[in-house]
C-alpha cells in the first residue's frame, strides 16, 4: 500500500512539474515589452522566440547528466538554468541592466534547454514507476506542459494584470519553487516492483479517473481566465486552479481506501457467518451430501496438478511479457522504455522520419504561438492578448491530453 501510494505521489509531482515549466508558451505575452527595450526589429524577436525553441537541440546534455548524476540533482540544474536565463532577462526588461542582442540570444538559448532538462526528468519517473501504464502516464503528465501560458496568465492577473515583466520573474522563480515541493517524492520513488493483473486494472482506472480531473481542470483554466478582472477575483479563480492540480492527491488513497474497506467488510461478515453456524443445527443429510462434494473437488484437483500449475505458470509468464511491452522483433525498436546506443538509433528509419516530422510539424505550432503578441497586436487585439494566449494554450492541453484516447480505446473497448 505505501508504495502504490509514492508511485502515485510520482505522477502528482510529475504533473505539476510539467504545468509550471513550459514557459516557452508565454513569450508572446513578453515579447512586446522585450522589443521595446532591446529596441530589436520584428525578425531580431523572431530570433530570439527561435532560440529559445533551439535551446531544446541541447536537451540530449540532461541524458548524459544522468549518468553521472542522481535524478533529484538533474531536477534542479534545470531550475538553476531557468534561474539564471529568465532572471537576467527580467534585469533586462527592467532596465536594471542592459546586455548585448547575443548574450540575450545565449539567455534564451539556455531557457528553452531548461525545460528540455525537466521533460527528461519527467519521462524518467513516469518509465521507472510505471512500466505498464506508461503511455497513459505520459501523455497525462506532458499534456500540464501546455497549460502553462494559462495557469501564468491567472498568476498575473492575481499579481498585477498590467506588468507583463511578471511573466519573466515567474518563469525564473516558479519552476524553482515547484522542484522544491516535488524533492520529497522523487527521492521516496518506490522500489520496481511486479505488478498483479487486478493492479494493473486499477491503475488504469486512477488513470481514467485522473483524466477526467484533468479535462476539469482544463475546462476550468480555459472558461474563468477571462473574467478575472480585478485582483480579487484574480487570487479566487487562482486558487481553485490550484485546489484542481491537489485534487488528484487525494483520488489514489480514496480508491485503495474504498478497496480495503471492502475487503474488511467481506471478511467480517465472513467471520460473521462461521459464528452464527456454530449456533445452527445441522441436518445430517445435508452434512454428508456436503461431505461428498468436498470429496469430488479433492478427486479432480488431485487428478491434473501438473496440468493446471504449469498452465498457470504459462499465463503468468504470458502476461508478464505483455504487460511490461517486452514484445521484440528482429531489426527493430519495439522495446518500449528500453536503453538504445546512439549510433543504433541514428542508422534507423524510424528514428530520422520522427526526427523530420517534429521539426516540420511541431515547430510550425511554436512559431505561431511565439507570434500570438505581435499577430493581436496587428489587429488591433492587443488589450486581449492575454486571453488569446489562454486560448492557444488550453488547446494545446486538449490536444496532448486526447492523444491517450487510443490506449483507452484499447484497455476498454477493444
Amino acid at each position: 500500500m505505501a508504495g502504490q501510494s509514492r508511485k502515485w505521489m510520482i505522477v502528482v509531482a510529475t504533473t505539476w512539474i510539467q504545468a509550471f515549466t513550459g514557459t516557452n508558451f508565454d513569450f508572446s505575452s513578453y515579447s512586446s515589452d522585450l522589443k521595446s527595450v532591446l529596441g530589436i526589429s520584428q525578425v531580431q524577436l523572431n530570433y530570439l522566440s527561435v532560440a529559445s525553441d533551439m535551446g531544446k537541440a541541447f536537451g540530449w546534455c540532461s541524458g548524459v547528466s544522468l549518468m553521472y548524476f542522481p535524478l533529484w540533482a538533474v531536477m534542479f540544474m534545470a531550475a538553476a538554468l531557468g534561474l539564471l536565463a529568465y532572471g537576467l532577462q527580467w534585469l533586462v526588461i527592467q532596465r536594471v541592466i542592459a546586455v548585448p542582442y547575443f548574450l540575450m540570444f545565449v539567455l534564451c538559448l539556455l531557457a528553452g534547454c531548461s525545460i528540455c532538462w525537466f521533460n527528461t526528468v519527467c519521462f524518467v519517473l513516469c518509465l521507472r514507476n510505471f512500466s505498464v501504464n506508461r503511455a497513459l502516464a505520459l501523455s497525462l503528465t506532458i499534456s500540464f506542459n501546455g497549460l502553462t501560458a494559462a495557469l501564468y496568465n491567472l498568476i498575473v492577473s492575481a499579481i498585477n494584470s498590467s506588468n507583463d515583466a511578471l511573466y519573466l520573474l515567474l518563469n525564473a522563480l516558479v519552476p524553482l519553487f515547484t522542484s522544491s515541493i516535488a524533492l520529497i517524492p522523487v527521492l521516496r520513488q518506490p522500489p520496481p516492483q511486479q505488478l498483479s493483473p487486478d493492479t494493473i486494472r486499477q491503475d488504469s482506472r486512477i488513470f481514467l479517473c485522473l483524466n477526467v480531473i484533468a479535462v476539469g481542470t482544463g475546462l476550468y483554466v480555459l472558461l474563468i481566465n477571462h473574467l478575472s478582472g480585478n485582483l480579487f477575483r484574480g487570487r479566487l479563480f487562482l486558487g481553485g486552479a490550484i485546489f484542481l492540480l491537489v485534487l488528484p492527491l487525494g483520488l489514489p488513497g480514496i480508491v485503495y481506501a474504498r478497496k480495503w474497506t471492502r475487503q474488511l467488510i467481506g471478511a467480517s461478515r465472513l467471520c460473521l457467518k462461521l459464528n452464527w453456524s456454530s449456533f445452527n443445527l445441522v441436518d445430517p443429510d445435508d452434512l454428508q451430501l456436503q461431505k461428498e462434494l468436498l470429496g469430488r473437488e479433492e478427486t479432480n484437483s488431485n487428478r491434473l496438478p501438473m496440468n493446471e500449475n504449469s498452465g498457470r505458470t504459462r499465463l503468468s509468464s504470458r502476461w508478464h511479457i505483455e504487460g511490461c511491452c517486452a514484445i521484440m522483433e528482429k531489426d527493430a525498436l519495439t522495446v518500449l522504455g528500453e536503453e538504445h546506443p546512439a549510433r543504433l538509433l541514428l542508422r534507423r528509419l524510424d528514428f530520422w522520419l520522427y526526427y523530420l516530422a517534429y521539426l516540420c510539424g511541431g515547430t510550425i505550432g511554436l512559431v505561431y504561438s511565439n507570434n500570438i503578441g505581435q499577430i493581436s497586436q496587428s489587429l488591433g487585439f492587443g488589450e486581449q492578448t492575454s486571453a488569446i494566449v489562454t486560448l492557444y494554450s488550453s488547446c494545446s492541453f486538449f490536444g496532448r491530453l486526447f492523444s491517450a484516447a487510443p490506449d483507452f480505446l484499447r484497455k476498454y473497448v477493444l
